[in-house]
Order: structure tokens, then sequence, then C-alpha cells
């Protein structure tokens, strides 16, 4: 029986005839014809019934023995998502400016690059990010552990968000940041977060050491 997250797999339930969901990576969600008649051409292949868009913009194919793993892998010819693990998950982006007439900035183009850097990236604890291109935040940032959201005048970066079973709103870390000292400030919230984190979330951080001290610690004023 494969564990989660080898080869990429997601355990399904039922122990007898144990079945596997695999999500390919699929950037920002950003996803091409060729892309989606390779998925449809998979499943049929093997008999999927259903393939499911996730919450983090993946599609997973669903129901799938062990015995098919490694051959949908090579027929698919696409990386895992890392849809599991103690790792930077898939980044979750709006349009932007590319496409919607209300963000302010390019997410799609920040999350991209992000993206580049982070997806898979393992850390103390799992992380999830959002971006999105303006204050509506599409990209659900109030509930992710590192977000951008994008107004008239820069970026603004909030950490600490969390989803799960014990919630808790993101806090604001900066303001009017421009599009290359975003991506800065992330990198540097990543190392800090590295050196002071306990195995927690981002959030669990923050409440314990304060977000004052995480700004003076960043000498952010």
């Amino acid at each position: 029986m494969l564990k989660d997250g080898e080869k990429g797999v997601i355990r399904q339930r039922g122990k007898e005839n144990q079945t596997y969901a695999i999500a390919p990576h699929i950037p920002c969600g950003m996803v091409n014809p060729d892309q989606l008649r390779k998925l449809a051409d998979v499943a049929e292949k093997y008999n999927v019934s259903d393939l499911k868009i996730t919450s983090a913009a993946r599609i997973a194919i669903l129901g799938i023995k062990e015995n098919q793993v490694d051959e949908i892998w090579d027929d698919l010819g696409m990386d895992a998502g890392h849809a599991t693990g103690l790792c930077v998950r898939s980044i979750k982006v709006c349009p932007g400016i590319r496409y919607c007439r209300l963000a302010k900035q390019d997410s799609l183009k920040m999350g991209m690059q992000l993206d580049k850097v982070y997806h898979g990236m393992v850390l103390p604890s799992k992380m999830k990010m959002g971006v999105s291109g303006c204050k509506i935040q599409c990209a659900e940032n109030c509930i992710k552990d590192i977000s951008l959201y994008g107004l008239k005048d820069g970026w603004t970066l909030m950490i600490g968000g969390n989803g799960s079973a014990r919630p808790r709103l993101a806090d604001i870390l900066v303001e009017d940041l421009s599009f290359e000292n975003a991506k800065n400030m992330v990198a540097k919230v990543i190392d800090y977060y590295k050196l002071n984190s306990k195995r927690e979330r981002m959030g669990r951080m923050v409440e314990r050491i304060g977000i004052d001290t995480i700004k003076s610690d960043l000498k952010i004023n």
C-alpha cells in the first residue's frame, strides 16, 4: 500500500480495494487545452469515472489502482502537485490584471514566480500561499499562511492565516511594496519562519511571538 505523497498519490477511503487519487501540478490553476485533453484521454484509458477540480485549483484523477499509478504518470508527462506533507502547497491565484477588470496588480505574474521558487519547498509545517490582484482577495488571502494582494500603490503582505480546524485570520505585515520588494519580503518571511517555527503553522508562530515582534525582527517600520 502506498503512503500519502509516495509517487504523488493521495489515499482514498477504504482499506479493502484501496484506491488513490493523483493531482498533477497546475501552476496557479492555469491549464491549456492540450493539458485538458491529456487528462481526459488518460482518464478514459484507465476507466476513471471522475476527476475533481480541487480547492487548490488542481485537477485530481480519482479512483485509480496502485498498479496504475506509474503508467498514468508516464502517460500524463506532468509533475506531481504537492498536496500532502510538510511543504509549500500549490499557490492559489486570482486572474489579476491580465483578465479581471477589478484587479490592481498582476497576480498571475507574481504567483507564477512564487510557484517556481516555493512549490514543494520543505518547511517545519505545511504552508499555503495566495496571491490576489485586489483587496477583494479572491485567493482567500485571509486564511493563507503567506499572501499578497494588490492595491494601486503596490502589494500588501499578510501572514498567519489558517483555514483549518483552528481557523485564524491573517495579520497585515507590510503594505505598499513594489513587485520585487514583495518577492524579497516573502523570502525574508520564509527564512524567518524556518528559523523560528517550532514545527507549527505560521499562524501559531505569529501568536506565540507576536506580530509586532516579527515586524521589529524584520525591520519593518
